[in-house]
């Protein structure tokens, strides 16, 4: 899919979750696209594998740690987060990253409409800060400092060893996942310090 048609996917999926779009980025009308079935078998097909074999197979590979964040639009409370470890790289040229997301969550609607987000890569330190934005339905920034990104206005978290601040490129459906790929405009590290890990269902470290 090219440049236009992964902006035409994300201007639809924003769409359908209630978000602004600019009407001379795209001509009208736009379909909303239908909501994919969560399921990836018939009702009378077997899964191949079990829910529980998943995750215990996967929970091998170990992985970064990072927070989401995006403004807050007008008439919210604050600004949006969650923690995330599904994410990753996707290009160069142009800059792109990605993050995996589950469709039943409550903060990516949010995330969504605001069409933007920072991604907060978390160090060996900052499990607390994960866990905190890992609770849903509590106020995930109470007590947590942060500035604002510089292009997207989105929470950059003090202290984390790095943030990436992204527009919405494209949305795309995996499952009972959505797959949001980013368009970076600024980035930022601090250059040292170990990162945080998440291994077999625990936050770990690199060893020496």
């Amino acid at each position: 899919m090219g440049h236009a048609g992964m902006a035409a996917t994300v201007v639809r999926y924003l769409r359908s979750v209630g978000s602004p779009t600019s009407a001379a980025a795209e001509p009208e009308p736009l379909e909303v696209l239908p909501r994919p079935d969560l399921r990836a078998v018939g009702e009378d097909e077997r899964a191949p594998v079990s829910p529980a074999q998943f995750r215990a197979v996967l929970g091998n590979f170990a992985s970064g740690v990072t927070v989401i964040t995006a403004p807050a639009l007008e008439g919210e409370d604050g600004p949006a987060g969650f923690a995330c470890q599904s994410f990753a790289s996707l290009s160069l040229d142009p800059p792109l990253v990605t993050f995996m997301v589950a469709r039943t969550s409550t903060t990516w609607p949010r995330i969504a409409r605001a069409g933007v987000f920072c991604v907060n890569i978390l160090g060996a330190e900052q499990g607390a800060l994960c866990r905190g934005f890992a609770v849903s339905g509590a106020d995930k920034f109470a007590g947590v400092a942060h500035t604002p990104a510089p292009v997207t206005g989105s929470p950059r978290l003090d202290a984390v060893p790095a943030w990436i601040d992204c527009r919405i490129h494209a949305v795309h459906t995996g499952g009972d996942h959505l797959i949001v790929v980013g368009r970076v405009q600024a980035m930022g590290a601090l250059g040292e310090g170990a990162p945080l890990l998440f291994h077999k269902g625990r936050f770990g470290r690199l060893a020496d």
